[in-house]
């Protein structure tokens, strides 16, 4: 057991802060970005090159100096991400006391989340951690999910959204609405597309449901 429980957060709107602007800082950055986060403080004296370009594309915002107490105050989200592991000690210590959720880079212990390793395919989002025990674990596991999971998995994503909404406007029963989705959702998986008009595949399976085809 590692005590750890698994949430999917919406960032848009929230301040996340980095601590940090080097490699395992910028990977970090590229996640929230990935992940829609549109407050996005990034604290160093230096950054990498990638960073400074975000900088000057007004994605992030930079303040060129070292960590300063304070600079968690209003944040959701804070990445210890600096070379100094006692400082980032330091800093998740601070963020835990505010209630901030925390993760220092360095030494898992010593946040309050850790990052897992993420294949994304539109809506259809996938992550896995071995808990700090092995990121190359994490990674491997990563590399068959995308695998197994291409890219066909975001226009799948993206018929499914707009046939749930068609289901729950056109069926009142609860159990034929899970049923139908769940029909919905293994035949978009097998055939990887789904080429077909809204309505004529609601019927046709419902069609299956009522002859028992399912």
């Amino acid at each position: 057991m590692n005590g750890l429980y698994p949430i999917f957060m919406q960032l848009i709107g929230r301040r996340c802060v980095i601590i940090g602007g080097g490699s395992v800082a910028q990977r970090k950055l590229q996640g929230l970005l990935a992940a829609g986060a549109d407050k996005i403080w990034v604290i160093s004296p230096s950054l990498t090159p990638q960073i400074v370009s975000l900088a000057s594309e007004g994605k992030i915002r930079w303040f060129q100096r070292e960590y300063n107490d304070g600079d968690l105050a209003g944040a959701s989200l804070v990445f210890a991400a600096t070379n100094d592991k006692r400082l980032n000690a330091e800093i998740a210590a601070a963020a835990d006391q505010l209630g901030i959720l925390v993760n220092a880079v360095d030494d898992a212990d010593k946040g309050s989340f850790i990052s897992p390793s993420i294949v994304r395919r539109g809506d259809l989002l996938l992550a896995v951690t071995a808990s700090g025990a092995s990121p190359a674990l994490s990674q491997q596991i990563k590399k068959e999910l995308a695998a197994l999971y291409g890219p066909e998995y975001e226009e799948i994503t993206i018929v499914l959204r707009r046939f749930r909404e068609k289901v729950l406007n056109s069926l009142l029963d609860e159990q034929e609405r899970q049923s139908v989705l769940k029909l919905a959702a293994e035949e978009a998986a097998t055939l990887k597309r789904i080429n077909i008009d809204m309505d004529e595949w609601l019927q046709s399976l419902l069609h299956r449901m009522d002859r028992g085809l399912t």
